[in-house]
């Protein structure tokens, strides 16, 4: 169920009596990367974008020769393609309408969301991963397909158990069918996550010439089973193994981090901007991969919950498309942008995964609660992407289409949850009293951080921004309830083609 987990976040953190200071030099050696190359992106995007124009009809719109190529520093090259503009990059155009017949799907594709990253840039003398551990990992199979269908396969020799077939759930009445059908064309593919990673990759060769042991890691919802093909990239700059002050320590680093882009990296990194928060960030676009990402440095609680994040999303197959279907809406009505005052995308996927907790009949458990030892806030670090390789998929009595579930989870939002007195808690699978630590105190929507228990929805700090998105959830319940159908609350056809 969790391809590649062996690789995935897997970070350098060992108890202290086995600390050493050339801890990060101590790798697996002699395990090539198995990525993508730039010449296979190439050419996916640009037969992507051939197959666009013709099933559009618009032939004028192909290319007359090979896209052209912008390189990183080390020369390597990367795709710019000559297309027009509305194909660059993430936001590529489909004219397709969304088909209605879907029923159940089992597919075996090549356009899975999985591949091998977080791989250590190649030294010149050897080949290393980012994550140290007492196994060597065979070569990823490229066409390997996430587990939906059985248990969890458990710890063995080959971390890398055989590729299986996916199933997506039963779609039977239209406004299933459509959520369905919006989660297979936007959900995030295989060349999505491979252009992250070159990225990751050249950034980690040149931000070690300032911390020589540093490691740099994708995390956040390009890995935990919730991306789309338009979502952003989350990097986490692990530079010790001991906490870091983020008001001091990691905004002098990120400074660092902030000079070294605006000038050895311009050329292709662009627009980046430090970002002085509670956890600060350095913004930037990749002008390679058209990527936008935000870089934090030693934010490791972002490790852990991305691994719980990804047990929840493959453990039942209603999940993925649900949470897709809502981020999608929430961006639609403008109510899914923390630094805007609104919901970031973190606590709307917390906010489903509570809403399928809390049915009569649950469709997620507390998998902090039933697997305590697999979840603990206190595991180091180099095992946390170990544990839920080992959890079965949850066998839930609910047997409530993707539909219902999109109309109950606006209607027990706009309608059931007491947004004054209470707060969501995925660990606890219930909503409970809110704390009266200060954190708390005169916040319009709290949202518990599963690990750390800080409040992830603290942004929405204003009531006209509160009343904002409580309006969007009684909207969109009182038109689905009426009229099942999704294009009422969401453009199916503009949302597609923005993915």
């Amino acid at each position: 169920m969790f391809p590649n987990s062996s690789n995935l976040g897997r970070l350098p953190f060992l108890r202290k009596h086995q600390q050493q200071s050339n801890f990060f030099t101590k790798l697996p050696l002699n395990i090539p990367p198995t990525f993508l190359s730039h010449q296979q992106i190439i050419d996916a995007q640009f037969n992507f974008q051939n197959a666009v124009a013709l099933l559009s009809g618009n032939l004028a719109t192909i290319p007359a020769g090979r896209p052209q190529s912008l390189t990183y520093g080390n020369g390597s090259p990367v795709h710019l393609s000559d297309a027009p503009a509305s194909f660059r990059g993430r936001k590529r155009l489909r004219e397709q309408s969304i088909p209605e017949d879907v029923k159940r799907q089992r597919f075996h594709s090549h356009h899975c969301e999985t591949t091998v990253v977080n791989q250590v840039v190649p030294l010149p003398e050897e080949r290393r991963y980012s994550f140290p551990g007492s196994i060597h990992s065979p070569l990823f199979h490229a066409h390997y397909v996430p587990d939906l269908t059985s248990c969890v396969p458990p710890l063995q020799d080959s971390l890398f158990p055989r590729p299986i077939e996916t199933t997506l759930p039963v779609a039977k009445d239209k406004l299933s069918q459509q959520v369905l059908a919006l989660f297979q064309a936007c959900q995030q593919q295989t060349c999505d996550l491979n252009r992250k990673e070159l990225c990751r990759t050249e950034l980690q060769r040149e931000i070690q010439r300032i911390f020589p042991q540093s490691r740099l890691f994708l995390v956040g919802s390009s890995l935990n089973g919730f991306g789309t093909r338009s979502s952003d990239g989350d990097l986490c700059l692990v530079v010790k193994e001991e906490p870091v002050n983020q008001k001091t320590e990691a905004r002098h680093i990120l400074s660092l981090v902030h000079k070294l882009f605006s000038t050895k990296l311009s050329t292709y990194i662009e627009r980046p901007q430090l970002i002085r928060a509670k956890v600060p960030i350095v913004k930037f676009r990749d002008k390679v991969s058209c990527v936008e990402f935000d870089l934090n440095v030693n934010n490791v609680v972002g490790i852990r919950n991305t691994f719980l994040l990804r047990t929840y999303a493959y453990i039942e197959n209603r999940v993925r498309p649900l949470v897709l279907v809502v981020k999608k809406w929430a961006s639609f009505h403008d109510i899914n942008d923390a630094s805007r005052g609104t919901l970031s995308s973190y606590s709307l996927v917390l906010m489903v995964l509570h809403y399928l907790q809390t049915l009569p009949d649950p469709i997620l458990p507390s998998l902090q609660k039933i697997y305590p030892e697999s979840f603990d806030p206190t595991m180091q670090l180099h095992l946390v992407h170990q544990a839920p390789r080992t959890i079965p998929r949850y066998l839930s009595k609910n047997g409530s289409s993707l539909g219902d579930l999109l109309i109950g989870f606006f209607k027990y939002y706009a309608t059931e949850f007491d947004w004054s007195h209470q707060m969501i808690s995925v660990r606890e699978a219930k909503a409970i009293p809110r704390p009266d630590g200060i954190e708390w105190r005169n916040k319009f929507i709290c949202v518990e951080e599963p690990f750390d228990g800080t409040n992830t929805a603290r942004a929405v700090h204003e009531k006209q921004k509160f009343d904002t998105i409580k309006g969007e959830f009684m909207k969109s319940w009182q038109i689905l309830r009426e009229k099942k159908d999704l294009n009422r609350i969401l453009p199916l056809r503009t949302t597609i083609q923005k993915r």
